[in-house]
């Protein structure tokens, strides 16, 4: 497995499949304000995505499932139940999340895949410890193919200088 870290946008990556944290479906998509990734993916793919998920109904912490990837460039979502009732991750979520991903993702033949800091966002966790515990779980796991960790920057906006005539 060919592992790296990269700072930018997970919805700009080069990959065949992307991950996004979810809330475990316990509550319904259209009553959440989407918030970081998911709302990243709502806003540019649509809401096909999350269409899909809600029917699948409740997702067990640290699973993962899939969808289409809507208006985006991708083959498809990987959806992770990243986060808790409480919206919180943990150790235990994030690791689950993590090997659970790859392994749909092996499964359906997808040979490269990029994650975000599953349970940075929205459950809290620290950046730097989330980062941490899924390098070290990528460890554990087998894949195939490319896994890009993606530590979320906005991109820098050109700016323009205007001159005003007298």
């Amino acid at each position: 497995m060919n592992v790296s870290v990269v700072e930018g946008d997970l919805l700009d990556q080069d990959v065949e499949v992307i991950v996004n944290a979810w809330n475990r479906n316990i509550i319904p998509w259209w009553l959440l304000l989407p918030q970081g990734v998911s709302g990243a993916i709502k806003r540019r793919g649509g809401s096909q995505p999350f269409r899909e998920l809600g029917r699948m109904g409740p997702i067990p912490l640290g699973q993962a499932v899939e969808t289409s990837a809507g208006r985006l460039p991708f083959k498809a979502i990987i959806h992770v139940a990243g986060i808790n009732l409480w919206w919180r991750s943990s150790e235990r979520s994030i690791r689950d999340s993590v090997h659970n991903a790859l392994a749909l993702a092996d499964r359906h033949g997808y040979r490269s895949i990029a994650l975000p800091l599953i349970g940075a966002g929205s459950g809290g966790g620290d950046p730097t410890q989330v980062q941490a515990i899924i390098e070290e779980e990528l460890k554990r796991c087998e894949f195939p193919g490319e896994v890009r960790i993606v530590r979320y920057r906005p991109a820098v906006r050109e700016k323009r200088q205007y001159t005003s005539s007298s």
